[in-house]
């Protein structure tokens, strides 16, 4: 009876484990978001866990909570300055991925994540957004400019005409804005900001061990 017992709680704890859900809110034109992005899927693989992916417009969430960072942009600390250029260098060896400095920066990544939008309807969202991270940080080209997403669309299957005409509409802009509007209305103030199960909030590239352990824990 108590093997009975056992084996069904197993089964319950399997079932529950599989339930887990992360969402991920994110920008392309983050490079601590890249080097999250880069392991997310793995994380999400070794928990059992279901990837949300949520594309955002993270100036719009600077601009609603988080105006401090044009201030640190705009009169960067010389010591934290050179500090962080090899933190970046130093994360971006550790997770395997290319990051430079793009001459243009930030960047308008607005019809960028309206295309991660469309992907998102045509089952491709995720290598539209590993292509755009790493035409931006690895190619250092524009991502604001036409000709450069064309060449991300052509990349992975998508249709350059059709994504073109569709980052114009409303329904896809909306959906974009609503993202956004959630994640500020949820706590949210950067990219990458995730949640777990719904409720339980994460920000950073930095906080995926502590994600990682909160999905395995169901």
């Amino acid at each position: 009876m108590r093997a009975t017992l056992r084996a069904v709680e197993f089964r319950q704890m399997k079932w529950t484990k599989a339930l887990a859900t992360l969402e991920f809110f994110f920008d392309c034109s983050s490079p601590w978001t890249y080097l999250a992005f880069a392991r997310v899927e793995a994380v999400a693989e070794r928990t059992g866990a279901t990837i949300e992916w949520r594309p955002i417009l993270v100036g719009g969430v600077f601009n609603a909570v988080n105006e401090s960072v044009y201030e640190a942009r705009a009169n960067p600390h010389p010591v934290k300055g050179r500090y962080y250029v090899k933190d970046l260098r130093d994360w971006a060896r550790y997770c395997g991925v290319e990051i430079g400095q793009p001459p243009v920066f930030p960047v308008r990544s607005v019809d960028a994540m309206r295309a991660a939008i469309v992907a998102q309807d045509e089952g491709k969202l995720p290598a539209f957004a590993w292509a755009t991270f790493r035409s931006y940080w690895g190619e250092l080209k524009d991502i604001s400019q036409p000709e450069v997403l064309e060449e991300i669309c052509n990349e992975v299957g998508l249709d350059w005409n059709m994504v073109n005409q569709r980052i114009k509409e409303e329904n896809v802009k909306g959906r974009l804005r609503a993202n956004t509007e959630e994640v500020i209305a949820r706590g949210g103030f950067g990219s990458p900001t995730m949640f777990v199960n719904k409720t339980d909030m994460y920000f950073g590239n930095d906080r995926l061990p502590l994600v990682e352990a909160a999905l395995a824990n169901g």
